[in-house]
This record gives C-alpha cells, sequence and structure tokens, in this order.
C-alpha cells in the first residue's frame, strides 16, 4: 500500500492543496511499518491537478487534515481513498498511528 500525506514545515499540513511536498509511504500492512518514503514537490496547485498526479504516484491513500469535496471526489473516481481530520503533526507518525489503528481522526477541516 502507498499512502500519500500534504506536508508543510516538516508536519501533516491541514489543507490538502496548500502543502510544500506530499509524502509517499510505501507500508507493509501486516508488519504495520514504512518500508519506503518519498517527498515530491507537487505541481501547481488548480482544481483537479492534485488527484490525478497523486493517483500517478501510485497512491492508494491520502491521509489529509482538511479536503474540499470535489477532490474528495475525483480521488474516489480514481480509486484512491481518503482520510480527512487527520490531526497536524509528524508525517511518519501519523502513518504509523493509521498502521495501528489508533489514529484519531476528527472533522475535516476544509470547508469547501
Amino acid at each position: 500500500m502507498r499512502i500519500a500525506t500534504p506536508i508543510a514545515q516538516n508536519q501533516l499540513c491541514m489543507h490538502f492543496g496548500h502543502c510544500e511536498v506530499f509524502g509517499f509511504f510505501d507500508v507493509d500492512e501486516k508488519e504495520k511499518k514504512i518500508i519506503k518514503k518519498e517527498f515530491l514537490t507537487p505541481p501547481p496547485h488548480e482544481p483537479g491537478v492534485l488527484p490525478s498526479w497523486i493517483k500517478s504516484q501510485g497512491a492508494d491513500l491520502v491521509i489529509t487534515g482538511g479536503m474540499g469535496s470535489r477532490a474528495q471526489n475525483l480521488f474516489n473516481a480514481a480509486g484512491v481513498n481518503v482520510l480527512t481530520g487527520a490531526p497536524s503533526g509528524d508525517p511518519e507518525e501519523i502513518i504509523l498511528s493509521y498502521l495501528n489503528d489508533s489514529l484519531q481522526a476528527g472533522a475535516n477541516v476544509c470547508d469547501h
């Protein structure tokens, strides 16, 4: 499984479209560990661009603090799952919390 997270200042970015880089984490779901990580600069933020770019990077899941409904729909149509409401924090710790079923997700912080 490959998980994508938006990152700003080395923390999970609370707004999906306003990040500096995306972290892509290849994980072993059975061993509950990160086996590879890659940080890529996204293309300029324009409606509809990021979902297709993230899908092209092989992501199966996006974990973010907030994401608009249009982007969520584009991800769903592309077969990429979305988890919103993740807290700000170290992206690797958030990924490990997700793998261990202990991630405390709240409300989607995006209102569009």
